[in-house]
């Protein structure tokens, strides 16, 4: 079980074993938890400057903003853990 790197968009990657959930930006909750890190200086905005469609939460607190739609970077997920296997 090495280091798996998935790819969040413009050659950004984050480590497929610090996710915790990958969920749109959407509901007031989850802009609570993107105003809170961005205060704490946990947040990771990976978007260039375009519009965020995903929210990506790690163990370790840290937030992380991409412009890519949820369900792909799920499917990176999903992907790189059948690979695994």
């Amino acid at each position: 079980m090495g280091l798996q790197l998935i790819n969040i968009g413009f050659g950004n990657v984050v480590s497929a074993n610090r996710i915790i959930s990958i969920v749109s930006p959407e509901s007031a909750p989850i802009k609570r938890i993107i105003t809170v890190a961005r205060e704490n200086n946990k947040l990771v905005d990976a978007t260039y400057g375009r519009r965020t469609r995903a929210v990506i939460i790690t163990d370790c607190d840290y937030v992380v903003l991409s412009a890519v739609q949820p369900e792909t970077v799920g499917q990176r997920v999903l992907s790189y853990e059948e690979d695994e296997e």
